[in-house]
Formats: C-alpha cells, sequence, structure tokens
C-alpha cells in the first residue's frame, strides 16, 4: 500500500480536513493516475487546488450531488491521451470532485439504502445520463455499482433528459432513478440527481438516508466489501428501447389544452429552437412535428457538445446563450425562440415586444403565462368549476412571483408555496397522489386522473419555479423542458388566435393582475474558502438583519432555519437556510445558498398597480430593484470584511 508523504510546508499550507482526505485517498486507490496527480500537484505546491478538490467529501444539495469533474489545474496524469481543453481522458482526483470512486460510492449508498427498505424484493433502478464530461462513463459505473449489489439497471442507449428519466421511473415500476447532469453549469461540471419511486427528487427521510450510507462508507473502507458479502446474486443492465421514448411523448403531449386552435394557427406563426447542444433534441421536436408546428433548429447547436463550443454557458436563461437563435429568428422572422438547457428540464425564451424586437421574458413571466393560461382555458372549458376550484392549486416556489399568487386569487384556486427545489412540488404531488389513493394511478387516462383529483384530492394546474423550471402535469415529478416548449407553442397560438403576441398576452396579465417584477443577484464564491464565505455572509443576515433598504424599514423578516412555517395545507415546511425581508412597501428580498452552486443568491420583488401608463410603471419598479441590488452588493462587501 502506497503511503503518502507530506512536506513540512504542505502541512503548514493545506487544511486538516485536506491532509486527512488526501491520504485516505492515496493510500486507497488503486488507479496509478489518482496517486500520479496527486504527486503533480504536491510537487506543483498548488495548495489552493488541493485544498479546493480535498478540503471535504462531496455533498448532496437540493436535488443530489454536484462537482467539477476536471480540477482548474487538471494534470498531465488526468489528461492523459486526451488534447488540453477537452475532456481529460480520466475525470479529476479529489474527495470534493466528481469522478468514478464517488460516483460508485455514492451509487452504492443509494442501493444500500434501497436494500434497507426492501431486503427481499428485486429491487430496478433506471439511469439516464446527459451530454457532459464522462456522464455516459458515469452511468456505466453506476449500473456497475448496483449490480453489485444485486440490483437491477435500466439504462438509455444515448443520453436523455431529466424529465424523461422521472417519467421513466414511474413508467417501469422502479424503486429509484439516478440522472447524470450538472443541468447548464460549466462544462467542467457534471453531477447526479437521485430519484424515489414516485418519479421525484429523493427528499426527506430518504436524503438523509442516502447521504449516511454514503458518510459511512467515505469513512470506513470495510463497508461496502461487508455488504456486498450479503448480496446473492448479481443484478442485470438491460436497455430501454424506443417504446420508452414513445411512452413518454405520449404523456407530454396530453397536456395539450386546446389542439383545434394549434391546427388553425399554426401556419401564421415560426419559432426558432434550440437544444443548446443537450438532450432536447432527442424529444423536442418529436413534440412539435406532432402538432405540426412550423419551426426551425439552430444548426450548430443541435448536436452534442460536451464543451457547449457556442456558448459562454449553456443557461437558456441567459442573453448569450440565446444569440445564435435570436440571429436565426430575426432572419426568418420567426416569432419567439425557444432553448432548453443540457439536460433539458429548463427553458428560456425571447419574443417580439410591441416594436417587433426580440425581448428575454425570465422565469416568473413565462410561468405566470403558463398559470394564467392553462388556470383560464380549465375555467372556460368547464373543467375548474365553482364546485371544485378549492381542489385545484398553482404551487410554486417561496422566491417565484407572487403573479401567481395572484392569478390563483382571480380565477379562484389555491395556491401552494414550496422551498426551493423542484423535489417539494414532486412531493406535493406525490401528497395529492396518495390522498386519491387509487391503485392504478399510473395507468389511468390523464382527464379521468384530473376529475378524480378535483373530486377527492388536489389537482396541480400548473407547477413552477422562477429558475426556468415548469410542469403541467403530474406524469413527471420534476420540471420538463421538453412539455414547457410544447406549452409555450400552444400559448403563442392561442394569442395569435385572440390577436395578440406574446408580449400582448403578458401586458394583459398585468393589467388584470397587477404589476409584478423581480431580479435575481447572485454573487459566487469559489472553493474551500469560498464556501466559508457564504456561510459567513448567511449568518451574518441571520445575526445582524439590517433595519432599512431602499429608505424603508425592514417591517418584518422570516428565517426559515429558526421560525417554524407552515404551508397552504398545513404541512409543516422543513428547515433550510432561507431569510426573506420585508419592506412597509410590499417589496421583498429573498437570500440563499445555493444547494449546487459556490453562490449565494439574493431574490428581489415589487409590484405595482398596472394603471395608466404600464411602460413607465415598469420603468420605474425595474430601476427600483436595480438600485436595491447595488445597495445589497455594497452591504455584501462590508458584511465579508
Amino acid at each position: 500500500m502506497a503511503t503518502l508523504a507530506l512536506s513540512d510546508e504542505a502541512r503548514t499550507k493545506l487544511l486538516p480536513t485536506t491532509q486527512a482526505n488526501l491520504a485516505r485517498v492515496y493510500e486507497a486507490q488503486t488507479a496509478p493516475h489518482d496517486r500520479a496527480a496527486v504527486d503533480e500537484l504536491l510537487a506543483a505546491q498548488a495548495w489552493t487546488e488541493l485544498d479546493d478538490r480535498f478540503y471535504r467529501d462531496i455533498a448532496f444539495g437540493t436535488g443530489g450531488m454536484r462537482g467539477r469533474t476536471a480540477g482548474k489545474v487538471v494534470t498531465k496524469a488526468e489528461l492523459g491521451r486526451s488534447a488540453a481543453g477537452s475532456c481529460p481522458e480520466f475525470s479529476g482526483t479529489g474527495t470534493n470532485m466528481l469522478n468514478d470512486a464517488n460516483v460508485h460510492r455514492a451509487v452504492s449508498a443509494l442501493g444500500a439504502y434501497l436494500l434497507g427498505l426492501a431486503p427481499v424484493r428485486k429491487l430496478s433502478v433506471v439511469i439516464a445520463h446527459d451530454v457532459r464530461f464522462f456522464s455516459k462513463a458515469f452511468s456505466q459505473v453506476a449500473a456497475e455499482a448496483l449490480n453489485d449489489l444485486g440490483i437491477d439497471a435500466l439504462l438509455f442507449s444515448e443520453d436523455r433528459s431529466t424529465p424523461q428519466l422521472s417519467f421513466s421511473v414511474r413508467h417501469f415500476g422502479a424503486q429509484a432513478g439516478i440522472m447524470i447532469t450538472a443541468s447548464h453549469n460549466p462544462p467542467h461540471d457534471n453531477g447526479m440527481k437521485f430519484y424515489s419511486a414516485d418519479g421525484g427528487q429523493v427528499v426527506e427521510p430518504h436524503a438523509s438516508g442516502i447521504t449516511k450510507h454514503f458518510a459511512d462508507m467515505a469513512k470506513d473502507a470495510s463497508v461496502l466489501p461487508a455488504l456486498l458479502k450479503t448480496v446473492k446474486g448479481k443484478g442485470t443492465s438491460r436497455t430501454l428501447d424506443a417504446s420508452a421514448d414513445q411512452a413518454y411523448q405520449d404523456a407530454v403531449a396530453s397536456i395539450v389544452l386546446e389542439p383545434e386552435v394549434i391546427k388553425a394557427t399554426r401556419d401564421q406563426i415560426k419559432f426558432v429552437y434550440s437544444p443548446l447542444h443537450g438532450t432536447g433534441i432527442r424529444a423536442t421536436p418529436a413534440l412539435l412535428d406532432r402538432f405540426g408546428f412550423r419551426y426551425s433548429i439552430v444548426g450548430k447547436q443541435r448536436t452534442a457538445d460536451s464543451t457547449f463550443s457556442t456558448v459562454k454557458s449553456p443557461n437558456p436563461e441567459n442573453a448569450e446563450a440565446l444569440s445564435l437563435a435570436i440571429a436565426q429568428a430575426e432572419q426568418e422572422q420567426a416569432d419567439a425562440v425557444m432553448a432548453t438547457d443540457p439536460d433539458c428540464d429548463r427553458m428560456g425564451v425571447a419574443v417580439r415586444d410591441a416594436s417587433g424586437r426580440m425581448v428575454l421574458l425570465t422565469g416568473n413571466q413565462i410561468g405566470s403565462i403558463f398559470a394564467y393560461y392553462r388556470t383560464s382555458r380549465l375555467v372556460a372549458q368547464g373543467v375548474l368549476t365553482e364546485a371544485n376550484r378549492k381542489n385545484a392549486v398553482i404551487i410554486k416556489t417561496f422566491v417565484t412571483t407572487d403573479l401567481q399568487k395572484q392569478i390563483a386569487e382571480k380565477f379562484g384556486v389555491g395556491c401552494i408555496d414550496t422551498l426551493t427545489g423542484f423535489k417539494y412540488i414532486g412531493e406535493k404531488m406525490l401528497e395529492y397522489e396518495r390522498k386519491l389513493g387509487a391503485p392504478d394511478y399510473n395507468a389511468m387516462d390523464p382527464k379521468a386522473r384530473r376529475a378524480a383529483l378535483l373530486e377527492k384530492s388536489r389537482f396541480v394546474i400548473f407547477g413552477g419555479e422562477e429558475s426556468y423550471g415548469y410542469t403541467g402535469g403530474d406524469y413527471v415529478r420534476d420540471k420538463d423542458g421538453n412539455a414547457a416548449v410544447l406549452m409555450f407553442a400552444e400559448v403563442a397560438a392561442w394569442a395569435k388566435s385572440q390577436g395578440q403576441t406574446l408580449a400582448d398576452y403578458l401586458d394583459q396579465i398585468y393589467r388584470e393582475c397587477g404589476y409584478f417584477v423581480e431580479k435575481l443577484g447572485t454573487l459566487t464564491f469559489e472553493g474551500a474558502s469560498g464556501a466559508q464565505q457564504i456561510q459567513k455572509l448567511l449568518a451574518s443576515f441571520r445575526s445582524h438583519p439590517p433595519a432599512e433598504y431602499q429608505g424603508q424599514k425592514v417591517t418584518g423578516v422570516d428565517d426559515f432555519g429558526q421560525q417554524e412555517f407552515h404551508d397552504a395545507d398545513g404541512k409543516k415546511i422543513p428547515k433550510e437556510i432561507l431569510l426573506i425581508f420585508h419592506l412597509a412597501d410590499g417589496s421583498r428580498v429573498a437570500v440563499r445558498g445555493s444547494g449546487t452552486e459556490p453562490k449565494i443568491k439574493f431574490y428581489f420583488f415589487t409590484r405595482a398597480a398596472a394603471t395608466g401608463d404600464l411602460e413607465q410603471v415598469k420603468a420605474e419598479r425595474r430601476a427600483f430593484l436595480e438600485k436595491w441590488w447595488e445597495e445589497v452588493q455594497t452591504d455584501v462587501k462590508k458584511r465579508v470584511g
């Protein structure tokens, strides 16, 4: 067994936890490139890099785990036969890196937890992956880890989207699901999201149960071998066929509310779509074709590319990521642009304003359009009645616009706020499914299921979060970018049938419900020192809350880590480090640390009556938020010191 010898300087420069984790990995790993990478970094005195890679064990966040697969410094041992700037031959060495060892350990932890729940039952897990560095390789590592524990693995032949993974867990009656993705993070990142049998991301107590197994395996190398000795027979791996894709697409297609309007207007509308090099190309074009929409695809972004070479970031909420699609829309005189992120769970759009200029809509605006459209059409169709509206709900997160709450109030339906993370929206759907108590729930016709929920439980009209995630049906328990594109195309068709643009349609919503505007401010603090700064900031805002903002007194503070809150159903909200500061005029700002990225986020909210000159009202409220964000950034600098 190799022994790690640290110099006196290394012992001085490196964090104690880094030194302990370095020794553990160096002395336990068998892969030659792991030890060689550590030797290179020590020889180069890359203390910050070593701390970032080894200061902790990679952690579970709001939906799983996420981390770098390639370090800021890529060693020669890791690069191997790959070209500089491309995907290295080997994933990065480190306890805080996403690599083969951590993937195997995390999936083994999931398997151990599942065996604890059902030790005598034959188990299966669906695995999907996106187009990122090592995604396909990690899916194979995951399958092997499960098979070693006697658990069957169901895999796709190629990359597939996160929502299809969520759907497939339910469709195939699996006990869990694994999605290999880091959503729209930079190319060097990857991650895993774990799903329960209901198709939703794991929540408590399951998340803590899996985390405990992971921690035990990280601390004691004998835990997994001991578990493997108890397993009787290996599991198998099976590749799913085209029928899995068809079943998912059929489910997505069922959410369309006005197919006749689409037929009547589809020749008058054209879209540009981009999958941003990701998994959306597998299902979104087929869904648009199914309803006869006219569209084109951004050619340079239709193929898989793990470096996302045509964009700075494959994040559809950023204008830069949509620039090629917008340029194509201008050339083709298209009405709207729609783009999905690499794992196709988020969607961003650009539409023409009153002057014909292409403008981006925020996630709050897109979600509000969906909430209004779907609620208003279901009322008009007689699906939602005076008798059953109390059993219909819109679900959003606490950091999503209250315009959706106002829409719910306008139509007499409920609105549920949840913590950030679509897993909490999926958890509410499971709660309503269980209340219905239908053993054949998945097999029910969507309309029959909707009617039953409206009669005996609660029907979710729409679920969404400000970070560009939406769902229009409970066939899936996560946000769905494929469905979002289809829903948005349908709303565009409806607006066209009313002689409106999508911008007109949004203004109509404002005039009926009030003008609501939001802003997201994000500060990034990377590495071991960054994590400490984020925690310091959150602690500072809690212990020394601001007395005023923008010349207004802070009239109230919601501390979700210390106070008790309940949702509109009366269910207790889990504790989380989330702080919301309220101003006298009804404006507020929420502060939270990201669960999957090295960021602290500030969510600003304000509103005004949409009377008189609406454009003037918009400009004034937006300027208010910009000044507020500047004030907060100045405050943060003081708090960080």
